[in-house]
């Protein structure tokens, strides 16, 4: 996230000022710290004028700051009352004093939108010359150079954390209007008699889709309270209203697919419908190609991981089987280090949750968009086959028992379970079905010996865990309450045909 921000800042010409936080904690590693700052600007900058940039040091939470820190009477300067006047005085400093043009046209960016239900859209950006008022004519330049006509309805400006409706926008002020309903990010909203188009800002194109539908297994309208396609379809058209990145299509055969920034943007909008009560499955994730100069590329990504040093061999051994490209390694303390990977985005899926079981849940890791190539090498199936419900009921001990003899489980006793649904992993490559539901046989018979069934606990794993983990025959079933892996065809003897068939 600082290196996508600081590019983007960097790119627009902006000055930077560097504050580094939280000196006084025991591990802050400080001039560490200002060698991968150095090095980041170096990789960044577009002008040697850009590495040169004020360096201030903090300790935000007690609001003290200074311009220069001596290191040997930590003690002394950390127990000085609170005084941010060294930021302050930075900002005056450097920072260009923005020039009054109020009385030109009006000229605003549009940064970011925001949406609700009573005002409909936001869009959000700061006025860059002329001032703009409720009731105000405007024209909205798009990025592909169309022009409509709309009308200010009313203007908002920030105070603290609150939007607080005023008469007037000025030139420099961070306004949200409302009224604008297709606006989009990177368009300039102009004077109607002047219009002229400030230049844009680039959306990062998605590199992950998902199918998304409602919910169609057995246990449908059991937990959630919006069941229906339209319903899904209308909240997917609120999001794309201020989620940029996001965008939508509907295929020929009348299949919702979403698009997106990775896994994880994905899965969070996804969390998000299931906590406000939607039910719906989602296929397995597949990675966006672009045919350029008639080539089929793929994207590939930088990732970055922050491990202890003893995790470290079963990392790289983790990424080497994903075709990962290790472009650097640096030490961050005697005991952890920081790994640099070029990688496929289709190596990423599912790579967050087996990092962080091999590191002991201890590997920080992140990723962002370098660039497309060539499609490389397949990814071996990284999964083995899945036990399923062979029957529909409540799971028992005396049922789970062979399961968890096969592989990890998901389910416990009690929990309710329908033919098809995946209830675990087996640990050989092909699917396996068990009854889970399957009570001990009464007898007349005793064991002098005879003890109760012990399992062990269902693995628990989170929405973008059970992602990662799909095959392309299977759903990922979301409810407000639930996770459940399932087979797209339920019915055993027709998957079976099915499959036989696709041979």
């Amino acid at each position: 996230q600082t290196k996508f921000v600081l590019k983007k800042a960097l790119e627009l010409g902006l000055k930077i000022i560097v504050i580094i936080n939280k000196i006084d904690k025991k591990d802050a590693l400080v001039k560490n710290s200002l060698h991968k700052i150095y090095d980041l600007f170096l990789e960044l900058a577009t002008h040697e004028s850009q590495l040169e940039f004020p360096i201030l040091y903090a300790i935000g939470r007690d609001g003290k700051a200074w311009k220069d820190f001596d290191f040997s009477k930590l003690a002394e300067l950390t127990a000085a009352p609170a005084d941010f006047t060294p930021i302050f005085e930075a900002v005056l400093k450097y920072i260009p004093q923005p020039e009054s043009r109020d009385n030109e046209p009006l000229q605003m960016l549009v940064s970011t939108l925001d949406w609700d239900n009573y005002k409909g859209k936001y869009a959000i950006g700061r006025v860059t010359r002329g001032v703009v008022k409720p009731g105000m004519s405007v024209v909205l330049m798009s990025a592909d150079g169309k022009q409509e006509k709309a009308v200010v309805e009313k203007v908002f400006v920030n105070q603290g954390l609150k939007r607080v409706e005023t008469e007037v926008g000025v030139s420099g002020d961070i306004v949200s209007i409302t009224g604008i309903k297709n606006t989009n990010i990177g368009d300039t909203v102009c004077d109607a008699a002047t219009p002229e188009a400030l230049p844009t800002i680039k959306i990062e194109e998605p590199t992950l889709a998902i199918s998304i539908g409602p919910n169609t297994s057995p246990f449908l309208g059991k937990e959630g309270k919006f069941l229906t396609g339209r319903q899904i379809l209308e909240r997917i058209e609120r999001e794309l209203q201020t989620n940029v990145a996001m965008k939508f299509k509907i295929e020929d055969d009348g299949q919702y697919v979403l698009s997106g920034r990775g896994e994880l943007h994905l899965s969070v909008f996804l969390e998000t419908l299931r906590r406000e009560g939607f039910e719906l499955s989602v296929g397995k994730p597949r990675v966006i190609t672009k045919i350029i100069d008639g080539v089929v590329m793929e994207p590939i990504e930088e990732l970055t991981i922050d491990v202890e040093n003893t995790h470290i061999g079963a990392i790289k051994s983790e990424l080497g089987r994903r075709h990962g490209i290790l472009i650097s390694q640096e030490e961050l303390t005697s005991e952890s280090s920081r790994l640099v990977f070029e990688i496929a985005t289709k190596g990423i899926l599912g790579l967050r949750s087996v990092l962080l079981t091999l590191s002991k849940g201890t590997a920080v890791l992140s990723s962002m968009f370098s660039r497309y190539e060539k499609i490389g090498p397949a990814i071996p199936k990284l999964r083995k086959g899945a036990i399923v419900a062979s029957h529909s009921g409540k799971a028992v001990p005396h049922g789970l028992l062979p399961a968890h003899e096969k592989g990890p489980v998901f389910v416990g006793p009690q929990t309710m379970v329908y033919q098809g649904m995946i209830v675990g992993l087996n640990g050989r490559d092909e699917d396996v079905e068990v009854n889970v539901c399957k009570e001990k046989q009464l007898t007349n018979n005793r064991s002098v010996g005879e003890e109760g069934i012990t399992i062990p606990p269902p693995v628990d794993m989170s929405l973008e865990q059970y992602l990662g983990l799909l095959e392309d025959d299977e759903l990922l079933e979301i409810t407000p309450a639930s996770l459940r892996l399932r087979k797209k065809i339920l019915d055993p003897t027709l998957r079976r045909r099915t499959a036989a068939r696709a041979v």
